[in-house]
């Protein structure tokens, strides 16, 4: 589903340049789970946004579901974020005046057909939260809804950037247990970053940034449910 040619990303502050990606050759098939897995400052971050076309790479191609989204225009790559890419970040990013419903409601507005609020309340299990405003509920509540809201636009690809790393353990555990499922029983394509090794447990296949590049690549063929890990 996603394969990436030699990809390279360099930033540019006057006089300073710092090349966060070198040399990036990766595949992700379309239905799995994908850890990546480094420190900070390794370029997983960075690999997550130029994969979501959040970010340009300066060098290489990046190709989803057989199109080279390296090649899009602004317009055609705006299309490509708005229908095909849900984005979930650490910080939850809700709209506090907002109500859980109308956060997820809120993908209306990119101009993009979605499921119905109240059934991606459902499939998170918080359609009971649907008239609460985000300061009424918990961060483990948060996070569900924006997953909610990640998931109503029924994008291809969904893209976590360490989405527990503000919670506890319990909660971590029912959060990873949605990205799951959405992998396994939905197909979706969930690619997660984190800086937790635990994690690595759950997924399908694991890339290991370092240094801006790719250092390993594990298959797992047997991985854990997010519910057995322990930490």
């Amino acid at each position: 589903m996603i394969k990436l040619n030699n990809v390279g990303k360099i930033y540019r502050n006057g006089q300073i340049v710092y090349e966060a990606l070198h040399d990036v050759n990766v595949e992700i098939m379309e239905g799995e789970l994908v850890v990546i897995l480094g420190p900070s400052g390794s370029g997983k971050s960075t690999l997550l946004n130029v994969v979501g076309g959040l970010d340009a790479a300066t060098g290489g191609n990046i190709y989803f579901g057989g199109e080279e989204i390296t090649a899009f225009n602004d317009e055609r790559l705006g299309k490509f974020r708005a229908k095909d890419v849900g984005i979930i970040f650490q910080f939850y990013n809700l709209v506090p005046s907002l109500t859980a419903y109308e956060n997820v409601d809120l993908m209306s507005d990119l101009g993009i057909d979605i499921m119905d609020p109240m059934e991606a309340l459902k499939l998170v299990g918080l359609a009971d939260k649907k008239d609460n405003f985000p300061s009424q509920m918990s961060g483990g509540q948060q996070q569900r809804i924006a997953i909610a809201r990640a998931i109503a636009k029924r994008p291809r690809l969904l893209l976590c950037d360490e989405p527990t790393g503000a919670l506890d353990t319990f909660t971590s555990r029912e959060v990873l247990k949605l990205l799951q499922d959405q992998s396994r029983i939905d197909g979706r394509t969930v690619v997660m970053v984190t800086h937790n090794a635990l994690f690595a447990e759950i997924a399908d296949k694991v890339i290991k940034v370092k240094n801006g590049t790719i250092d390993e690549i594990i298959i797992n063929d047997n991985p854990k449910d997010a519910f057995e890990l322990d930490w």
